[in-house]
């Protein structure tokens, strides 16, 4: 773990105000995620709180399975939690648990709830069940089963149980209060006839808790003292404590809720993010370009970077809004520091350097980084040929430039300073070679008489090797692509706002010392970005493939401004 520091919220407040008085002796949180899809950039807010602070105050946290709804989980999901948990530097306390776990003991609750009276089976359809239930103006009306007694509707969950009855048939409701001003409190069903294969129970139930009773009571059997959720579920706080409050159960916890992490350029919908996958829009969750915890991974970010950022995103009941560029740049911020430098280039031209000698001009040496000398250094070799950026050159160069242009001079990288005597084109009339001229004086010294500005990165042909480096990009153009409306009102289709830019294959040259780099190595290509070895496609040995994690400076800011 880095040395990251906790910074006071309104959650820590509580913990502290309730370890003061005495109400709790100790802090067990917990982070329940549903395994119906691959986590994203949103759960790691929600996991670096849960983990975070659990760390922070010598206490524990459970990683529990939220699978209450078999017909979407899978195991793939659930595996694939584990390892991003894993991943972005946390240890959960004991076994992985699930809500499944506890399906008998929360099935003894619902018997319990029945026979204090504070339960019924009820017979009316979903749609019937939302029409009584009325809306924010509408009040809520009675269900016609709902003054069955319990001996009746004892019998009756007992053969839901048993599958005697058809799927949504029926359904266990709690009797509360169906004129609440909460919606949540109007008799919510807490049981539904499914017949779904289950993931860790197979076929051995029928019907299934809702997840707003089986979270509570988990959060409870767990002993969790501070069970932390987003926004959403404020309104269901209600619903939480009465549970707890009318079964005969030791512990209570104390729901306490915070804002979502809202990051633009993105979606976090797991429904929109399953499509994507489905409609081969990406390559899979794991494509670099999705905001999934696994897509982020394989892209380069590290998760020192996107721990940095959700801390920076902060812990409030506000909206938390922020910009794509605020996750780049936390992620930019600690590539400096922990990656090493190499040199590649990505749209070469031919530099052929016509006065180079064999034995006499020479190379030196660069380090892998500024300020890690115990990193070490390594050669940057020259040749008669040698590959420039296209970019860094211009025939009719702009106001302020200070690269290479025909006649003018510039300075290589940790090596000389030369000049541009010739412009070769093809017949189409692109440049495809540059002949120029180095000045054999100015090998780690300035010229003498004159001045050069210009700096350029540069690489041997002779030396380096090919790799295959994808440039990507932000996956969508609109800030909000699930949120735009067009004239008649209607959400318009966010996949019609992918960035068509959003990812550009190339085949670049590499200095030799990354051939042998294993996968999820991160690098700083000098002048360019910062640069990972793919951790599926890259094999040690053979031709690298890397991916772009973010480029070394903003270049959305400019293009916004425009």
């Amino acid at each position: 773990m880095s040395n990251e520091l906790p910074v006071s919220n309104f959650i820590r407040h509580i913990i502290d105000s309730d370890l003061a008085s005495g109400k709790r002796t100790s802090v067990v949180t917990r982070f329940p995620p549903e395994p119906n899809g691959y986590l994203h950039i949103g759960h790691v807010k929600a996991i670096n709180i849960n983990f975070g602070i659990a760390q922070d105050y010598q206490g524990l946290c459970n990683l529990r399975m939220d699978d209450t709804n078999p017909e979407k989980e899978e195991d793939e999901y659930a595996a694939a939690i584990e390892a991003d948990v894993h991943w972005l530097g946390f240890k959960w306390s004991g076994d992985v648990r699930h809500a499944s776990d506890y399906f008998d003991q929360l099935y003894a609750y619902g018997e319990e709830l029945i026979q204090s009276g504070k339960a019924f089976v009820c017979d009316l359809t979903p749609e019937e069940v939302r029409e009584h239930r009325g809306d924010f103006v509408k009040p809520g009306k009675e269900s016609p089963y709902r003054n069955r007694t319990p001996a009746e509707n004892l019998d009756l969950f007992r053969r839901m149980k048993a599958g005697e009855f058809a799927d949504g048939s029926k359904t266990l409701r709690l009797k509360i209060d169906m004129g609440s001003p909460n919606l949540n409190m109007r008799d919510p069903v807490i049981y539904r006839i499914k017949r779904e294969h289950h993931i860790k129970t197979g076929d051995k139930w029928c019907i299934y808790p809702m997840y707003d009773y089986t979270h509570c009571i988990s959060d409870a059997l767990e002993g969790i003292t501070h069970s932390l959720c987003s926004l959403e579920f404020e309104d269901h706080r209600p619903l939480y404590d009465w549970v707890l409050d009318n079964i005969t159960i030791p512990c209570h916890p104390q729901q306490i809720e915070f804002s979502r992490l809202e990051t633009l350029y993105v979606v976090t919908s797991k429904r929109k993010l399953k499509q994507l996958v489905d409609e081969n829009l990406v390559t899979g969750w794991d494509d670099p370009r999705m905001p999934t915890v696994t897509g982020m991974r394989r892209r380069g970010y590290s998760p020192e970077g996107l721990r940095l950022f959700v801390q920076r995103a902060g812990v409030s009941k506000t909206p938390n809004v922020v910009d794509f560029s605020a996750l780049e740049g936390a992620v930019r911020e600690e590539l400096e520091e922990s990656s090493p430098r190499v040199i590649a280039v990505l749209d070469p031209i031919k530099v052929t350097l016509t006065n180079f000698e064999a034995g006499v001009t020479t190379s030196r040496t660069a380090p892998f980084h500024p300020h890690h000398a115990e990193w070490g250094e390594r050669e940057v070799p020259i040749a008669p040929v040698i590959y420039v950026e296209r970019e860094d050159f211009a025939e009719v160069p702009p106001a302020g430039w200070q690269r290479l242009t025909p006649g003018g001079e510039v300075r290589l990288r940790y090596s000389y300073v030369i000049k541009c005597d010739e412009v070769i084109k093809d017949a189409a009339g692109n440049v495809i070679e540059l002949k120029c001229s180095l000045d054999p004086a100015t090998l780690g010294q300035n010229p003498v008489g004159r001045k050069v500005k210009g700096v350029i990165h540069w690489i041997s042909a002779e030396h380096a090797i090919q790799a295959d480096v994808r440039l990507y990009d932000r996956l969508f153009t609109e800030a909000r692509p699930d949120a735009v409306r067009g004239e008649d009102g209607q959400y318009v289709d966010f996949k019609q706002f992918i960035n068509p830019e959003s990812l550009k294959t190339v085949t670049a040259y590499v200095e030799a010392s990354v051939k042998d780099a294993p996968p999820e190595t991160r690098y700083q290509f000098e002048r360019l970005g910062y640069f990972v070895t793919d951790r599926k496609e890259h094999v040690p040995g053979q031709k690298p493939v890397f991916n772009r994690t973010v480029t070394l400076k903003d270049t959305w800011a400019a293009k916004e401004a425009k």
